[in-house]
C-alpha cells in the first residue's frame, strides 16, 4: 500500500512539474498599433496579469505601422512564441498578417479592430475580441441627449462636432451610433459638422475641431463626441481656446481612459461632461488567457466575443470603475 501511496504521488508531482514546465514554454506576443495610448498600456497590464497567473511569457511590442507589424511577427516567431494578439494599425492588412502568422507557425487573434479581407468583409477565421461599437455610440447620443434636455437648450442652437476617423469601421460605427441617437431624440441633422482627424490623438481632434468652431462663430453652444476620450479632450481643448464656457459644452468620449480620469480629477467641470468606459480588462486580461488556453490545452476562444460599456460622469466614474473591475 506505502508503495502504491508512494507511486501516485510521485505521479502527481510529476504531473505539476509537468504542467509548470508547460506553461513556462508557452510565449505569447500582444502587438499593438499606439503603445503610448493608456488604453493600450491598460491591456498590456491586465495581460501581464493573466500571465504572472499562468506561468507564461507575455512579449509586449508596439507596431504603429504595416511594416512594424510584419517585423514583429517574425521577432515572434524567432522568439519561439506560439502565438499572438494584435490590435491593428490598419485593418486591411489582415490577409498579410494572416499569412505571416501562418508563416510563422503562430495561433493569432485579434483584439479592438477586426481585420478585413480583401473583399472588405471581417476574416472570420481569426477569433477576435472587439466592442458593440454601434451600442456605445448610441450610449454616447443618448447621455448627450439627456443633458441637453436636462440643461433646457433649444437643440436648433447647438453645434455638434463629429470627430471622426473614416479610416478605421470602428470609428465610424461608434459616430454614426451616436447621430442615430442624437436625430432619434430630435437633434438637427444639419446641424452636425464633420472635423476629420489625421490621426486618433487630442492634438488631431484639437486641430480638427478649431476648424470647424471657426466656420462656425456665431454657435454659441456646443456637443462633441468620436471615437475615443482622446477624439472629444481634443474638441473639448479647441472649444476652450476659442473662448467658449465650460457650460456650453457637452463632450462624451468612449473609453474611460486615464486622460478622461484626470479631466473629472480637476477642481472645476470642463466640457468634457462623460465617458462611456470600455473595461481593458478584458481585452487584455480575457484575451490573454484565451490565448493561452489554446496553446496550452488546445481550446480554441470563441470566434467572436463583444464587450459593451457604461457611462460615467464627474460623480460616478468611481463606482462605474470599480464595477468594471478596473480599480
Amino acid at each position: 500500500m506505502r508503495v502504491l501511496k508512494k507511486a501516485v504521488l510521485t505521479g502527481v508531482m510529476a504531473l505539476a512539474i509537468a504542467g509548470s514546465a508547460h506553461a513556462a514554454d508557452v510565449k505569447i506576443g500582444f502587438v499593438v498599433k499606439q503603445p503610448e495610448e493608456p488604453w493600450f498600456q491598460d491591456e498590456w497590464k491586465f495581460a501581464q496579469k493573466a500571465a504572472e497567473e499562468k506561468g507564461f511569457t507575455l512579449v509586449e511590442i508596439g507596431a504603429p505601422d504595416g511594416e512594424k507589424v510584419q517585423a514583429a511577427i517574425d521577432n515572434l516567431g524567432a522568439q519561439g512564441a506560439q502565438g499572438f494578439i494584435i490590435c491593428v494599425p490598419d485593418v486591411k492588412l489582415g490577409p498579410g498578417i494572416v499569412a505571416k502568422a501562418a508563416a510563422n507557425d503562430l495561433k493569432l487573434m485579434t483584439v479592438d479592430d477586426r481585420l478585413v479581407g480583401a473583399d472588405g468583409e471581417p476574416i472570420e477565421s481569426v477569433p477576435h475580441m472587439g466592442i458593440s461599437a454601434v451600442k456605445i455610440g448610441e450610449t454616447v447620443g443618448q447621455s448627450i441627449a439627456a443633458e441637453i434636455e436636462a440643461r433646457g437648450w433649444d437643440m436648433s442652437e447647438v453645434g455638434a462636432i463629429r470627430v471622426s476617423y473614416d479610416q478605421l469601421p470602428t470609428a465610424v460605427d461608434r459616430v454614426e451610433g451616436a447621430i442615430t441617437a442624437l436625430k432619434a431624440a430630435g437633434f438637427p441633422a444639419e446641424n452636425i459638422y464633420d472635423a476629420p482627424q489625421a490621426k486618433t490623438d487630442t492634438e488631431a481632434a484639437l486641430n480638427a475641431a478649431t476648424t470647424v468652431l471657426n466656420q462656425h462663430a456665431d454657435v454659441k453652444k456646443w456637443i462633441a463626441f468620436g471615437l475615443n476620450d482622446e477624439a472629444v479632450l481634443g474638441a473639448v481643448r479647441a472649444t476652450e481656446s476659442v473662448g467658449i464656457p465650460a457650460e456650453n459644452v457637452i463632450g462624451v468620449g468612449i473609453g474611460g481612459a486615464e486622460s478622461a480620469i484626470n479631466e473629472f480629477k480637476k477642481p472645476n467641470p470642463t466640457g468634457f461632461y462623460g465617458t462611456v468606459i470600455i473595461s481593458p480588462k478584458r481585452h487584455g486580461y480575457e484575451t490573454a488567457l484565451n490565448m493561452y488556453e489554446w496553446i496550452a490545452n488546445n481550446k480554441e476562444p470563441e470566434p467572436l466575443i463583444l464587450t459593451s460599456g457604461s457611462l460615467a460622469l464627474r460623480d460616478t466614474y468611481v463606482d462605474v470603475r470599480k464595477d468594471l473591475g478596473i480599480e
